[in-house]
């Protein structure tokens, strides 16, 4: 049974969140369990359990296909020991995620979970912040520029998107080790960028999760 004074620090929303999962809700709730036990305040946003220290966000509980997470906003500053701290995109510069597919690795893992909680604690009470990378900072594949160059059009497009979709791009185009597959996703992504898109918007009009692509687009092959 939960300790009272922790049960009345939960939040509602959580709860409702939880009750209405159909995947993952043992794992979340197991580690909202023990997250609870840490001193932080519960709170729902993005849709999902937040957890806070003095109005800081600390970490958040959220679920996917394949694996559920727990996901430290401050991830990239935490020490990671056990060497278990993702990356969840090549674009994602501060956030890192530690993920799970059943109980049991939660179970295992109980201790090193509250370690990490309460390091990235000390480090929003020390104030630290994770240094990002501009949007200047990043290299411009010689392809882009070739690109630019054929097509001063495509070159306005690209300018014209947020600094957050530049810059995805601009890690998504340079990856590759080989010039062919840069090129290819240059190609690839050409409409999108016209369209003022991100790299994961959604151009189905079909998604439930806009501007990220759940994948609805897939339906109208089908038919």
């Amino acid at each position: 049974m939960k300790n009272p004074e922790i049960r009345e620090q939960m939040n509602l929303e959580v709860d409702t969140y939880l009750d209405n999962l159909n995947k993952w809700q043992k794992e979340l709730s197991r580690l909202r369990d023990i997250v609870a036990n840490c001193g932080l305040t519960e709170e729902f946003k993005w849709m999902h359990p937040c957890y806070t220290y003095n109005k800081k966000n600390i970490a958040l509980l959220h679920g996917f296909k394949d694996y559920c997470a727990i996901l430290f906003h401050k991830g990239a500053l935490l020490k990671d020991p056990k060497r278990i701290l993702i990356q969840q995109t090549e674009n994602t510069q501060s956030a890192r995620q530690i993920r799970f597919t059943n109980l049991s690795e939660i179970e295992t893992l109980k201790p090193v979970i509250k370690a990490y909680i309460y390091e990235a604690i000390e480090v929003e009470k020390a104030g630290l912040k994770v240094k990002k990378k501009k949007t200047s900072d990043l290299e411009t594949p010689e392809e882009l520029k070739q690109k630019f160059i054929e097509n001063p059009d495509f070159e306005n497009a690209f300018n014209n998107l947020t600094e957050g979709r530049k810059r995805g791009y601009l890690l998504h185009f340079s990856k590759p080790k080989q010039a062919k597959t840069r090129i290819s996703r240059i190609i690839e992504h050409t409409d999108k960028i016209f369209k003022g898109k991100g790299l994961n918007d959604c151009v189905c009009g079909l998604s439930k999760r806009f501007p990220n692509c759940d994948g609805s687009h897939k339906q109208l092959k089908k038919k």
